[in-house]
């Protein structure tokens, strides 16, 4: 008997996508307020889209038992709303005449090292404290990318999980046929 065609999920703290989200929120909540001018329209737009990336994993996770479809929406939205916010890191970069690592710098291979083991907010917030903004600029963008490609596989992922299982409509469906077969073997 099929009695999980509405499997409990929602494990969304253990996603390493939803970890580094968290750590992206809050080091733009302390880079934002520390950095950019009371009154600035960015401050609310850059918390606002890490935000954004770190509720929809959240919400798209929580929503997977009954929506595949919802699932890949917000895990999207999540991965849109940090590529709204990569930007913002760049921009912030640029017109103040500050350097974004590029790839072979060792500073970018270092930190990218770093934020790979490290998924803990805590862990940030003490890091930043000491850090200059174009550091903290530079963090951010590479745990941005790092979570944009976890958000691209955990996409992936969906999509392939949908093709192998269905949605909960065809769950349904074969939980409610498997309960009349049975339903009608007892009658014999």
């Amino acid at each position: 008997m099929n009695n999980d065609f509405l499997p409990q999920k929602g494990n969304y703290r253990d996603l390493l996508a939803f970890q580094k989200a968290e750590c992206i929120y809050d080091i733009t909540y302390y880079f934002a307020h520390k950095y950019l001018k009371k009154g600035d329209r960015t401050i609310d737009q850059m918390i606002q889209a890490a935000r954004s990336g770190k509720q929809n994993i959240a919400e798209g996770s929580a929503a997977s038992s009954t929506s595949k479809e919802t699932e890949i929406k917000l895990t999207n939205v999540a991965k849109a709303s940090l590529q709204e916010l990569l930007v913002d890191y760049e921009d912030y970069l640029r017109v103040r005449g500050l350097t974004q690592w590029s790839d072979t710098d060792s500073r970018f291979l270092k930190t990218r090292k770093l934020c790979g083991t490290h998924n803990e907010s805590e862990y940030y917030r003490k890091a930043i404290e000491i850090r200059s903004d174009e550091t903290i600029a530079n963090i951010s963008i590479i745990l941005i990318k790092q979570t944009d490609y976890l958000l691209y596989k955990l996409i992936e992922s969906h999509k392939k999980s949908f093709l192998e299982n269905g949605g909960i409509k065809e769950e349904m469906t074969k939980a409610r046929m498997e309960y009349r077969k049975r339903q009608q073997n007892k009658g014999l």
